[in-house]
């Protein structure tokens, strides 16, 4: 029999600093199926207790070697059937930006994808983890998996993406060959599960603290849902939880049906 299922994805900037933001009572008044979070800036240990583990929750993390830097966590009501981090490439998992849970019906995979900005060099290990990615996913999905692909791609695809999208041109984040890349991804039999409902411009999930830019709405949108184009039949609404506080990132929700018991 399907049930509903709500999954929400949400970059946090930091585990500690949201958490005393009321982090937890926002947890607990949500209570999503599935949450998952990218930019922890911790590990395990460091999580605060209360958050640690949640009742009637599987939880699951994946931290940077690096100290206070990107990491990813897992919080699941349905236990995965199996749950994998990272993406098989060393450079790359010792960041701490996948988890991978099977769920059975499909496949989740939590990921806070690089940030280019700080030099060329960083650019093209961007490039490059989009591309280990994406071969990674596909293989997924070529094995018959349906995939879930949630997290903050830290790119905005259009136009329609983006408050300024000439000013941005020239920066990580807006560069042609980061929106191509999408564009590429895409092609391969994946959806922006967000704009199959929202056609509307001024729709973002993050802004820069700097210059109120949140109170006039000058964003971006970074953060995404997607499926691959047979599971889009499942999914019933995809959104972005603006009014949510806490971090520079809204959160975003995917509400689905599922074959479970």
């Amino acid at each position: 029999m399907d049930k509903k299922l709500r999954i929400i994805c949400w970059n946090v900037n930091g585990v500690r600093a949201v958490h005393k933001k009321g982090f937890r009572d926002w947890f607990l008044e949500e209570q999503p199926d599935i949450l998952c979070l990218q930019e922890i800036k911790a590990n395990r240990k460091q999580f605060p207790p209360d958050i640690r583990r949640m009742d009637g929750y599987h939880t699951y993390f994946s931290s940077a070697q690096r100290k206070g830097y990107s990491g990813v966590a897992l919080y699941t009501k349905i236990k995965p059937l199996k749950v994998d981090t990272g993406l098989g490439v060393e450079e790359f998992d010792r960041e701490g930006r996948t988890i991978i849970a099977d769920f059975d019906d499909f496949v989740l995979m939590n990921i806070y994808f690089p940030n280019g900005k700080m030099s060329p060099e960083r650019l093209q290990f961007k490039m490059d983890f989009y591309d280990t990615f994406l071969e990674y996913a596909d293989q997924l999905k070529d094995a018959g998996k349906n995939v879930v692909v949630c997290g903050d791609l830290n790119t905005a695809h259009k136009e329609i993406d983006i408050a300024r999208p000439k000013e941005n041109s020239k920066i990580s984040g807006f560069l042609p060959e980061e929106r191509a890349w999408i564009d590429s991804f895409l092609s391969h039999g994946y959806v922006d599960t967000f704009r199959e409902f929202n056609e509307m411009p001024e729709q973002y999930s993050w802004w820069s603290y700097r210059t109120q830019a949140r109170k006039r709405n000058v964003g971006w949108r970074l953060d995404y849902f997607f499926v691959n184009k047979d599971f889009m039949e499942r999914v019933e609404s995809s959104k972005i939880l603006a009014d949510v506080m806490g971090s520079d990132h809204a959160p975003i929700e995917l509400d689905l049906t599922c074959e479970r018991s």
